[in-house]
């Protein structure tokens, strides 16, 4: 086997010993020579500084694989990541110097755009960031004046920012499905993506990207090298490695033939012997283990490369008889191998595994027809192998057959220019206008060709930097720079958000803190509306009701202007003026307790205004105060179904309201009794207790107040007896007197009174009837209205004591009307209440949610500016230097 030329075994500086087994490119090793070889310690330099820079790769490599892996999952588990879109300001002018100022936008909201400041990668800085752009524009010109900082960046960037700075590199989401600018292509597909859909489609690109970093890290570590020779069909490629070969190897025909991946490598490797393995299906070829491929002849080649699958690989062994000087295969150094990849525009299964391929290959030799230059095709794969290939080596064949050749070089190498500028910019090396056939068919070879294989050799085997380590760079360097852009929009999101959050906390949280100092102080000042209004109603309908029965008591109207007392009709009719006296004392006491009710709705109309003030004191503004309309006629109101429970003592009135039955409208309370007329209990009590100077004190006014005529009417009958007695009859001496009645009309001088006193007494009477009667009825029936009202319900046990039914009128009506101003109140104040509890719970609920906002986009921001920061730390240990465009490593 040829020896490698970096073998891993070998320690970093190579010592005396070991560099005698380093063959030199340039002396390479001749029979006889061997002790006439030096190694010069400029090539032992060479070694050492590749490797160093070989570790050095593969370590930024692994760091950047650990970015991109924490990226991911802090985009699935933490961050939504989005993906923005740079254009340019809309700000600028024309005339105006354009400037680092960009419009920044979002996939999922393109409507909306940040204007930000760009700093673009320049050389010895390759870091692209944005920042929140400030303000510049002149006010009274109306036009953009921009700052000297701006304008020292413009001119200090003129001519190195190009379109693809505001772009992606690796990391860019383009669905291929149309034309640029149509409804169907990507970037427009990709903006009408939601968040979530272009987070997970991020998520899938960071993934492909991670793949490929462990790729090139196994080719970075990898000591051989695998050369790519590729192109469209028909465009001479089997040709071409013949040509390299100076054999004809690889079966050659004017139709395709090449339809699987043919992996030419030096006999040696096989201990010597020309063939061909067929790796099987499914299997990790070894070269050594004949279970993963079938063995083949030579001679079975052409049979096998034109009907085989694509997915298939050949791996060919042959000799190359030239000298390690001359030949690729047998340099004596590096591990060559060539591949002969089907043509691109074959089929879309074989371009899609060529374009997986490369990614496994160091060098990309790409050969295109002289005569029809680069197809959409081919102009596609080297756009998507620029991405880690900044040099790649154009074969451009049958350039003999061209007549104007002048013109064919000038077309072709505008065209390189476009796809791989460096490569255009190195194409005195890398560029070759050749004609392979003649190679093999004549056996002679061109100066051209000449020119070629030593680039070749050159690029492969010398610049091994440039041709191992370079794609390497150059990949790690574009998605470090997706990565800045990434990381530094998201950043400006994440620290817009975060003073979002902050600014809603301000506002959201003292509103908070606030309410929830409150809270006690309104449940004590509704209980205090509730106390105080219930309080308020049922003492002011007690001492309205109690007012009302003292001139009920008296013979009079309760509401004398709405009730007025009947006129008496006479004699005959004083059973019926009766009970219009009764029936009229009654409604003014209905009345009376109407009033009461009216008084009690406003004192709830004033309450619900007072809970009402209540609540603008305490909820913060912005929060929908209660649509509910108080309405102070639906109180007191029995509910259909509802059946209001009432005894004898305490009726329910508000019959003309529909509220229950009044007094007046109760049967039995206007029905006529004798003692509405005449009370003589009342009238026995009174003559009883009137000798009586102590108990006499204990009567009422009512009880007290007897016409002066009617006494003095009864004055003449009850004179004869008082004679008698002696003295004013008491309670005690009743039966005496009694007895002594009895004992005067037995005497007989006592009977000749009789006569003349019985006169008295029916005269007494009938002037009684006649003319005080119609006064007295009024004050009778009143007085026993008012002992009835006035009298408390069942007998004790019954009832508890608190029952309304053992309560006397006014009380009763007077708790009645309390409760039902105190359940107006607490309707009123429970509505308040859970208005308050309401936004309380929705602003803590927001709080809690800015918080977390807060939280998270503070986490946010620092995780992107660590990222960011870890990111610029990969490039200083690296030692990456130069612009995105031709990323080297630092000496």
């Amino acid at each position: 086997m040829s020896q490698s030329y970096f073998p891993a075994y070998r320690p970093l500086r190579p010592t005396p010993e070991s560099i005698e087994d380093i063959t030199p490119l340039a002396t390479p090793a001749r029979d006889g020579d061997v002790a006439d070889l030096e190694v010069t310690k400029e090539k032992v330099d060479d070694v050492q500084q590749y490797q160093e820079h070989r570790d050095r790769l593969t370590t930024a490599i692994d760091a950047t694989s650990s970015i991109l892996t924490d990226l991911r999952e802090f985009n699935k588990t933490s961050w939504v990541v989005r993906y923005p879109h740079l254009k340019p300001s809309l700000s600028q002018r024309p005339g105006i110097h354009p400037n680092s100022r960009r419009t920044l936008s979002f996939a999922d909201d393109p409507a909306t755009s940040t204007e930000v400041v760009f700093t673009p990668p320049t050389q010895g800085r390759l870091r692209r960031t944005l920042t929140a752009a400030a303000p510049s524009t002149d006010v009274e010109a109306g036009t953009e004046v921009p700052s000297a900082t701006n304008t020292a960046s413009a001119q200090e960037s003129e001519g190195l920012v190009s379109k693809s700075d505001n772009e992606f590199h690796v990391l860019r989401l383009d669905l291929k499905l149309g034309p640029h600018g149509t409804t169907t292509s990507g970037p427009t597909l990709v903006s009408q993506l939601e968040k979530s859909s272009i987070a997970s489609l991020l998520s899938e690109r960071i993934a492909t990207s991670l793949t490929h970093l462990s790729k090139l890290r196994a080719r970075v570590q990898d000591v051989s090298s695998k050369v790519l020779v590729t192109g469209d069909l028909n465009a001479g490629k089997s040709t071409f490695v013949n040509a390299l070969l100076r054999r004809e190897v690889m079966p050659v025909d004017q139709q395709p033939c090449t339809t699987m991946f043919c992996e030419v490598h030096d006999a040696a490797d096989n201990d010597g012997v020309e063939e061909a393995h067929v790796v099987k299906e499914g299997c990790t070829y070894s070269p050594t283990d004949e279970t993963t491929f079938t063995r083949h002849t030579l001679t079975e080649l052409e049979e096998i490369v034109s009907e085989s699958d694509a997915q298939r690989i050949l791996k060919l062994y042959v000799k190359d008889p030239r000298n390690p000087q001359s030949s690729l295969l047998n340099n004596g150094t590096v591990n060559i191998s060539l591949i002969d990849a089907p043509g691109l525009n074959r089929d879309s299964l074989k371009t899609t595994a060529l374009f997986a391929r490369q990614e496994e290959i160091d060098v990309v030799v790409f050969v295109v027809s002289a005569e029809n230059h680069f197809t959409l095709s081919a102009k596609e794969f080297l756009w998507n192998a620029s991405n880690e290939k900044a040099y790649l080596f154009i074969v451009v064949n049958r350039f003999d057959q061209i007549r104007d050749k002048a013109r064919c070089k000038r077309l072709v190498l505008d065209q390189i220019r476009q796809l791989s500028p460096r490569t255009w910019e190195d194409a005195a090396d890398l560029v070759h206008f050749v004609d392979s056939a003649s190679v093999v068919e004549k056996g002679e070879v061109p100066e051209s060709f000449q020119n070629l294989e030593h680039s070749l050799r050159s690029f492969v085997l010398q610049k091994r930097e440039k041709s191992k380590l370079l794609p390497a760079i150059t990949f790690l360097n574009k998605i470090l720079s997706d990565l800045d852009l990434l990381t530094s929009a998201n950043g400006l999101v994440a620290t817009a958000e975060l003073k979002q959050a902050q600014d809603d906390l301000a506002r959201a949280r003292p509103v908070l803190e606030k309410m929830l100092a409150g809270r006690e102080e309104l449940d004590e000042a509704l209980a205090a509306v509730e106390d105080g209004m219930s309080g308020e109603a049922g003492e002011k309908t007690k001492q309205r009701l109690e007012k009302a029965l003292e001139m009920v008591g008296t013979g009079k109207s309760a509401m004398p202007e709405i009730i007025s007392m009947p006129s008496f009709p006479g004699m005959l009719q004083l059973w019926q003026y009766t009970r219009d006296v009764k029936k009229a004392l009654l409604l003014s006491i209905d009345e009376a307790v109407k009033a009461a009710e009216n008084d009690a709705r406003g004192l709830a109309v004033e309450g619900v205004a007072k809970v009402g003030t209540l609540g603008d004191a305490h909820l913060p503004v912005g929060v929908e105060r209660s649509k509910r309309i108080f309405k102070p006629e639906a109180m007191f109101v029995v509910r259909p179904g509802h059946k209001r429970r009432s005894s004898l003592n305490t009726v329910v009135v508000g019959g003309a309201y529909g509220l229950g039955i009044g007094l007046a409208a109760q049967p039995h309370a206007v029905d006529v009794e004798l003692r509405d007329i005449i009370d003589m209990r009342h009238y026995l009590m009174r003559f009883a207790l009137v000798g009586s100077s102590e108990e006499g004190k204990s009567l009422s006014l009512e009880d007290s107040d007897i016409s002066t005529s009617a006494i003095s009417m009864l004055s003449v009958g009850v004179g004869a007896v008082t004679m008698v007695g002696g003295k004013t009859l008491g309670a005690r001496g009743l039966l005496e007197g009694l007895v002594r009645i009895g004992d005067l009309f037995g005497n007989a001088s006592t009977r000749k009174w009789a006569a003349p006193i019985a006169g008295a007494l029916a005269l007494g009477l009938t002037l009684y009837f006649v003319y005080e009667l119609p006064n007295t009825i009024p004050r009778t029936v009143g007085r026993h209205i008012k002992t009835i009202l006035s009298t408390t319900g069942p007998a004790a046990g019954q009832a508890s004591a608190s029952s309304p039914e053992q309560m006397a009128f006014a009380p009763a009506h007077a708790h009645r009307i309390g409760k039902e101003t105190r359940k107006v109140m607490r309707l009123a104040a429970w509505d308040l209440r859970e208005r308050f509890r309401q936004t309380v719970d929705e602003r803590a609920a927001e709080v809690k949610s800015w918080e977390e906002v807060e939280r998270i986009a503070q986490r946010a921001v620092e995780w992107f500016e660590e990222c960011g920061r870890r990111a610029e730390e990969v490039r200083q240990k690296a030692g990456f230097t130069g612009p995105i465009d031709a990323p080297v490593l630092a000496q």
